[in-house]
């Protein structure tokens, strides 16, 4: 698990580099780098924090 992925608690919110289509997602939990994410357009998702680091976003509007 990768040092950013150990740090996503819940509550905060993340987009997946690979999927940008899915909208910033909110993280659920984050258990042994299984990390759970409610994303608008793709709804919950669990994802292997080993194999994919999620992308912190902290500010949603930036405009």
């Amino acid at each position: 698990m990768s040092e950013l992925t150990s740090l996503l608690e819940p509550g905060m919110l993340v987009s997946h580099p690979d999927c940008p289509e899915w909208g910033i997602g909110q993280v659920q939990s984050n258990i042994g780098g299984r990390v759970t994410v409610n994303f608008p357009e793709e709804g919950k998702v669990v994802i292997d924090g080993n194999t994919i680091t999620l992308v912190p976003v902290f500010d949603p509007n930036p405009y």
